[in-house]
C-alpha cells in the first residue's frame, strides 16, 4: 500500500496549477451546489444546527466518471471546506501519477485481499486523527449515465470500522450546453448519519449506492430541464475560459461600434 505524504509546499504550487491552468483552460465554469462541510445538528437537545468541526470525520462518496474528477474533488475541498482531505486511489493510477501523494492520496489494491486490508486500517486511522476521506466506491470510471450505481462493499467496510464518521453523498455531472467548452456541476447531499455497525458491509454499500444514484438522477434531471451547466443555487469555483461563440460574439459587438 501506498501512503500519502502531504508537502504544504508542493499543494501550495500545485492547487495554484490546477485552478489557473488545468481547470480554467479546459472547462467554461465548474460550481458546487451545497456544502463539503454541512451543517449538523447541535449537541443540546433543541434541534439547533451547528458548522461542521474541522476535525469532524467524513467520508465523502462520489460518483466516478472522468479523469479529471480527482482533480475536481481537490479543488473544490481546496477552495470551500476546513477539513484535512485525503482521496482513497487505485494503487496503478498512484504509482503512474505518484505526486497524488503530496496531496493527500493513497492507495488501495482491490486485488489483494492483504492489500485492502491494509488500506482500510490506514483509513480508519486517519479517521480516528480526524481527516477527511473521499472513495469512489463504483471502484473504477463509469459512464456517468450508466444504471444501476453499484458500490463495492469496501465502503462498507470502512464505516463499520469507524462508526463515528458521517457520510456525505457528492455527484458530478459533466457536459456541453450553451458552450463549445464543458461545465463541470458538483452537488453535496445531505450528511447521512447512521450506527453502521448494525449493517452489513454490502448492505451499506447497496444502501449508499441508492442514495447516489437518487441524487445524481435528481441533480442530471434539474440541469436538463433548467438547460444550462449549473444549478441555480450553486457557487463559482474557477473562473472558465470564455467559450468559442462568445469570443464570437465579443469580437462582433466590437466591429459593428
Amino acid at each position: 500500500m501506498i501512503r500519502a505524504v502531504k508537502s504544504k509546499a508542493f499543494d501550495r504550487v500545485f492547487s495554484l496549477y490546477n485552478h489557473y491552468y488545468l481547470l480554467h483552460r479546459r472547462f467554461r465554469s465548474f460550481t458546487l451546489s451545497g456544502s463539503l462541510d454541512p451543517q449538523m445538528m447541535d449537541g443540546n437537545g433543541m434541534g439547533g444546527m451547528e458548522p461542521m468541526a474541522p476535525e469532524q470525520p467524513v467520508v465523502y462518496f462520489m460518483n466516478h466518471s472522468s479523469w479529471w474528477d480527482g482533480l475536481l474533488l481537490y479543488h473544490a475541498a481546496k477552495q470551500t471546506s476546513r477539513g484535512d482531505h485525503y482521496v482513497m486511489m487505485e494503487e496503478r493510477q498512484l504509482r503512474q501519477y505518484a505526486f497524488f501523494r503530496k496531496l493527500g492520496a493513497y492507495s488501495i489494491n482491490k486485488n489483494s485481499a492483504s492489500g485492502v486490508r491494509t488500506s482500510l486500517q490506514y483509513t480508519n486511522e486517519l479517521l480516528a486523527a480526524g481527516k477527511r476521506v473521499w472513495i469512489f466506491p463504483q471502484g473504477e470510471i463509469i459512464h456517468q449515465e450508466a444504471r444501476p450505481i453499484q458500490f463495492r462493499p469496501g465502503i462498507g467496510l470502512v464505516l463499520r470500522r469507524f462508526p463515528q464518521a458521517i457520510a456525505v453523498p457528492v455527484t458530478l455531472c459533466h457536459g456541453m450546453v450553451q458552450h463549445d467548452l464543458p461545465e463541470i456541476s458538483m452537488k453535496a447531499g445531505p450528511p447521512i448519519v447512521e450506527d453502521w455497525n448494525v449493517w452489513k458491509s454490502e448492505e451499506i454499500a447497496e444502501r449508499l449506492g441508492h442514495v447516489l444514484e437518487q441524487q445524481l438522477n435528481d441533480h442530471r434531471a434539474t440541469l436538463i430541464r433548467l438547460g444550462q451547466g449549473s444549478l441555480p443555487d450553486a457557487r463559482s469555483l474557477i473562473r472558465g475560459t470564455r467559450s468559442t461563440s462568445e469570443k464570437y460574439d465579443e469580437a462582433r459587438k466590437r466591429v459593428n461600434r
